[in-house]
């Protein structure tokens, strides 16, 4: 039976609704939350409200490796103490942010900004693939760069990478897979940042 409740208010209604938007977020979830925020003073609420509209109005994507950023090229990608030829390509900036924290990659990374899903209709044109692609044709020594193909190892995954492998095999870049240290099917995401380190530094060549 659906969750129901009457409340004394639309304003109440209309925030619980909000809040329920987001995953993982039930209705009565949104009810204690929203009721939490009217407890709070109105200068943390406004803090809270405003930080949230900054992020969705004001943040960008690195025009080079497509990560949320400040400005027009992440921290990352500004970094002049990173190896520009080691390009590691992720699904999503959570699996960059995932990596970072191992502290054992120093390279530079390409957010595709998901996987290749036919049952979810996302097909090679809805990632940044292409981007990725004139990264390494815009390179003056391509043969010199190592592509790290670090997404998941699920149908999904695996499927987007040889998509990639035959994308760019054809530069004479190096590509490289992430070290089977995580299991069939596992995300970057949720993977301990110990076995993720080695799972980078022990990676192979890419074999499709």
């Amino acid at each position: 039976m659906a969750y129901k409740e009457n409340y004394p208010s639309r304003l109440l209604e209309d925030a619980v609704d909000a809040i329920s938007t987001l995953p993982g977020v039930g209705r009565r979830s949104a009810l204690r939350l929203a009721l939490h925020l009217l407890k709070q003073p109105q200068e943390n609420v406004h803090h809270f409200t405003s930080s949230i509209d900054r992020l969705r109005d004001e943040v960008m994507y690195c025009r080079e490796c497509m990560m949320i950023s400040d400005a027009e090229l992440c921290s990352i990608c500004s970094d002049r103490s990173r190896d520009r030829k080691t390009i590691c390509v992720v699904e999503s900036v959570r699996d960059v942010m995932s990596i970072e924290n191992t502290g054992q990659f120093h390279g530079v990374y390409h957010v595709l900004g998901g996987i290749i899903s036919p049952i979810n209709g996302i097909g090679p044109s809805d990632l940044s693939i292409s981007r990725l692609v004139d990264r390494i044709r815009e390179s003056e020594d391509a043969a010199s760069m190592e592509i790290i193909l670090a997404l998941s190892g699920d149908v999904e995954g695996e499927t987007t990478s040889f998509y990639i492998y035959r994308q760019i095999s054809g530069f004479g870049v190096k590509v490289s897979s992430l070290a089977r240290g995580l299991g069939f099917g596992d995300d970057l995401e949720y993977a301990d940042e110990l076995t993720l380190g080695r799972s980078i530094v022990n990676r192979q060549v890419f074999r499709p």
